[in-house]
């Protein structure tokens, strides 16, 4: 509940600001009995409670509930430097973790840095160990605290004191929790202290309550002491489910279409594979249509409840994975694609689509592919996994038919399988392929960003959910291969320009006028006009990645692994998807 703007009040200009708002007067009033303060009620400590710095805010940083980290503050997340300054950017931090599922997430503060304590104190912490002497002080998540979240006091808040003969000394206004905090910590035993009412406070949930006086002040303090979820973990927002609801639900679900499994986890087995090509579609009656090149088939969904702990009960007698009550843990619309993510202990599973309705490749535009991909025989003569792993499919002879069926003939011996396509992940076009359990043609099922399609070649491209390992495929006419694009050679011929390059939509094709490369066979690169920038360069895996690394600014910019898209004599398309935001570069290289 409490912003970043109270949390970042520092105590001297608490004081400072708290003493320019007084008004000393010598005047003899009798204090309204109901607006005074007893110096040893119970309300004086549920109001300092209220005001009382909350530390969970940012435990996506620190993991304590009882300090801020004072913003900017600079962190490196799984090797990606970010500078923090709002709150919007504990998503980002958040959106690097959850990136992939199975990584290890680490998070490093650069020091040094300023901390709020409780109090909102501040004290300039140095490194690690000195962070811990106040963090390890600290609950533990979710563990019961001081601090009251669940509502906020409006400010100005108006107070008096008076001394014991009824003389009004001063007037002061409060202006917000970090002063609220102090004028009840200054207050001494002999004061007579007056607080002008009504006063109002907000609750968790948006209502604004209007209170008279400090009876009813306590009471409403203590009816929301522990009324709502007050966030008290390491896991920015809890991706709460606060106002998800049921007609939420089956909105989202039944107005998209041909939902496609992003994730499935049961007892630590990932499954989702199994499943790649499958299309789930979701009715507003509780039915769900599944079709796949491997058979239709139909179950029934219901849900139940409110907010977090909403049920969501899936029942398929012919894929007995999915049976279960999950919980719905999030909802996630983003502009071209919606998740809907469900929880069951350590069981996890995720529904992706993109939301179009005009089929199972939404408003992709694939007859390139399918039309290749249709016709005639196809051999993989690259497939990477960690390691090259073409030897396994030498002999396999791969068959695509245009009813979505497929066939993989090794030496006689049928298995078959299907394909569809799809919007991709970091491509326009995906190609998803299952053929089932037999090994290795196992090791094929995942959708597939599709690079580049010729009649003769097909390349491929898939980003893990699990660690982020990138797995590449091939498929060309001749077994031998030979369609390859022949990157190295291209690149060492001739003098090349940036033609055009766009920065996650911003075109910077300007920062480079001027400029031509000469790539070298030693795998050095310059760029020149007039002053030279250095650099190296690097074809991996078979021609489907550009390593490029220059020494200087603008060309630093294209330091990355860069996807290749299309290569031909005159001209090289390389594409990056940023690992934090999802941005997509794109770099598009002519020869002169």
């Amino acid at each position: 509940m409490k912003t970043l703007t109270q949390l970042l009040a520092t105590a001297l200009l608490c004081t400072l600001a708290f003493t320019s708002c007084r008004t000393e007067e010598t005047e003899i009033i009798e204090p309204p009995q109901e607006q005074t303060l007893e110096i040893n009620s119970p309300v004086k400590s549920l109001m300092q409670r209220t005001a009382t710095n909350d530390g969970s805010l940012d435990n996506i940083i620190d993991n304590a509930n009882c300090v801020t980290i004072q913003l900017p503050v600079t962190v490196v997340v799984n090797g990606l430097q970010i500078t923090v300054d709002s709150e919007d950017d504990f998503q980002t931090i958040e959106d690097i973790f959850e990136e992939f599922d199975d990584d290890g997430d680490e998070l490093i503060i650069e020091f040094p840095i300023t901390i709020i304590l409780s109090d909102f104190s501040e004290i300039v912490i140095n490194n690690a160990t000195e962070l811990a002497t106040f963090t390890d002080n600290c609950t533990g998540e979710n563990e019961v605290d001081d601090d009251i979240e669940c509502l906020d006091f409006n400010y100005p808040i108006v107070a008096s004191f008076f001394n014991t003969n009824n003389e009004l000394l001063e007037t002061i206004s409060i202006m917000n929790d970090a002063q609220m905090y102090e004028f009840i910590d200054d207050i001494d035993e002999n004061d007579i202290i007056t607080v002008q009412f009504p006063i109002s406070v907000t609750t968790y949930d948006g209502e604004t309550i209007t209170i008279n006086n400090f009876a009813e002040l306590e009471n409403v303090i203590n009816t929301y002491d522990d009324a709502c979820d007050e966030d008290d973990d390491n896991d920015y927002n809890d991706d709460d489910c606060d106002n998800c609801t049921n007609d939420q639900l089956t909105s989202v679900l039944s107005e998209c279409s041909n939902w496609m499994v992003d994730k499935l986890e049961r007892n630590d087995n990932d499954l989702e594979d199994t499943y790649v090509g499958y299309n789930f579609n979701f009715g507003t009656d509780g039915s769900i249509q599944i079709t796949s090149g491997g058979g239709n088939f139909t179950g029934t969904w219901q849900s139940s409840g409110t907010g977090n702990n909403i049920s969501v009960t899936i029942t398929i007698p012919d894929l007995p994975d999915f049976n279960a009550t999950w919980n719905l843990h999030e909802i996630d619309q983003e502009d071209n694609e919606t998740k809907v993510d469900l929880r069951l202990g350590d069981d996890r599973l995720r529904f992706e689509s993109d939301c179009s309705s005009s089929g199972n490749n939404g408003n992709v535009d694939d007859t390139a592919l399918v039309n290749s991909l249709t016709t005639g025989d196809w051999y993989i003569t690259y497939y990477f996994d960690d390691t090259d792993e073409t030897a396994d499919y030498t002999d396999y002879v791969f068959n695509f038919a245009s009813d979505g069926s497929a066939t993989a003939n090794l030496m006689g011996t049928i298995t078959n399988g299907f394909w569809n396509t799809s919007a991709g992940d970091e491509t326009a076009l995906e190609l998803n392929l299952n053929f089932g359990t037999t090994i290795p043609l196992d090791e094929l099922a995942e959708d597939w960003d599709v690079l580049e399609v010729t009649n003769d070649i097909i390349r491929l491209k898939d980003v893990s959910g699990g660690d982020g390992d990138i797995d590449y495929l091939t498929f060309e006419r001749n077994p031998s291969g030979g369609s390859g694009n022949n990157l190295n050679a291209i690149l060492e011929t001739g003098t090349w320009i940036v033609d055009s390059y766009t920065d996650d939509g911003v075109d910077e094709t300007a920062d480079y006028n001027g400029y031509q490369l000469t790539f070298m066979n030693n795998g050095t690169v310059q760029a020149s006009n007039g002053t030279t920038i250095n650099g190296t360069w690097d074809v991996q895996n078979a021609g489907n990645t550009l390593l490029l690394n220059f020494e200087a600014i603008p060309f630093d910019e294209f330091n990355d692994d860069w996807d290749v898209i299309s290569v031909s004599e005159t001209q090289v398309i390389l594409q990056d998807v940023s690992g934090g935001g999802g941005g997509t570069d794109v770099l598009k290289l002519s020869k002169l």
